[in-house]
């Protein structure tokens, strides 16, 4: 009995681990980046408006993004007003002599500049793109102290403060355009609210597999498991425009999701016909993809903004049962293995009762 649940197991084991192959990393925040931040950037007004342009801030305002879907290019200057990028219906042009194409390369603009970065110098324009989209780092939009909380912030940490309000500057059509926005800072959740419902979670998981008198309770976790990893998932952003395949994206995060809904509704129907040491096994792989979803994503859980579609609060409760009751699932699998597991050696008996036995 033992081997077979060990075979079926590894058969589990193996389609998921080819499922997660093929999707990639799921993460709530399709493109990478930050799953949460203290910080929040939004565009308030573009003026005057552009029908068929899109601007926004991405990752909390860590990221600038145009989709121009017009037949005119839109213009955005540098940080000394020198021509930066041309982005238009024949693609994207960024000028390789613009200080800003090297300073936006990182968060921080940590970058030393070539020799050739001179903001007076006529614009070699370089083609980085073929559509008519780009999202990058702009400075004016985010908080660039990394180790440094704005001295607002600092003074009053307790409440909400607005940072800045910015602007980014354009043109469409020789006309100028101003986008503006500000940046907010908000207080994270207290540590000692949440944190004790995250411990009970994993807890809850570990006595259902140590201590209950059969593998329901288990299982009964392993479909709220479930259904935070389908939460996770249908919860992720559109990614950027940049990103060559909007699709593919959201599919690598959809995929590993609903492999974990299958995989707690296994366990779950085990646990009804009173199968323990298979709902344990599916409780540790169902674990498994829990933290594998749920780890990438973990600053949530300390951060006051969640990157997600929908509320924050069940963004960041799905989160926590990913990651607290993945954890839990892991270790309570393991124990309910080793409490239900059938023992063999009546079996063996048994089916040799009828043989011929040895006189003498």
């Amino acid at each position: 009995m033992t081997r077979r649940l060990s075979a079926r197991a590894l058969v589990v084991l193996l389609g998921t681990l080819a499922t997660l192959l093929v999707a990639g990393p799921a993460v709530a925040h399709v493109g990478g980046g930050a799953a949460g931040s203290d910080f929040d950037g939004r565009v308030l007004a573009v003026q005057p408006e552009l029908p068929g342009v899109s601007v926004r801030v991405l990752s909390f305002g860590d990221e600038f993004e145009v989709v121009n879907g017009t037949a005119v290019d839109v213009e955005v200057p540098g940080y000394s007003d020198e021509p930066y990028l041309r982005i238009g219906p024949d693609g994207v042009w960024r000028n390789a002599h613009s200080p800003a194409t090297y300073i936006n390369l990182d968060r921080y603009g940590r970058t030393t500049l070539p020799a050739g970065a001179d903001p007076a110098a006529e614009p070699e324009w370089v083609q980085v793109s073929t559509e008519p989209e780009y999202v990058w780092h702009d400075h004016r939009t985010h908080w660039m102290s990394e180790d440094l909380l704005p001295p607002a912030v600092a003074a009053d940490p307790t409440r909400k403060h607005l940072v800045s309000e910015w602007v980014v500057p354009m043109a469409y059509d020789g006309s100028p355009v101003q986008v503006r926005g500000e940046l907010t800072w908000s207080p994270p959740p207290s540590p000692w609210v949440v944190w004790p419902l995250y411990a009970v979670l994993a807890l809850a998981a570990v006595a259902a597999g140590l201590l209950a008198r059969g593998p329901r309770p288990l299982g009964a976790l392993l479909l709220l498991g479930g259904v935070a990893a389908l939460w996770h998932a249908l919860a992720t952003p559109e990614p950027p425009a940049s990103v060559s395949s909007h699709a593919g994206a959201l599919a690598s995060a959809l995929l590993p999701g609903l492999t974990a809904v299958g995989v707690a509704v296994l366990g779950f129907v085990a646990s009804r016909r009173g199968r323990g040491a298979m709902t344990g096994l599916l409780a540790v792989v169902l674990g498994w993809l829990l933290l594998v979803q749920g780890l990438p994503d973990v600053d949530v859980l300390w951060t006051a903004h969640v990157l997600s579609t929908g509320p924050a609060l069940p963004a960041r409760a799905a989160v926590a049962v990913l990651v607290a009751l993945g954890a839990g699932c892991v270790l309570g699998g393991v124990a309910a293995v080793r409490r239900f597991r059938e023992p063999e050696g009546p079996r063996r008996t048994q089916s040799r009762a009828g043989e011929p036995q040895p006189v003498g």
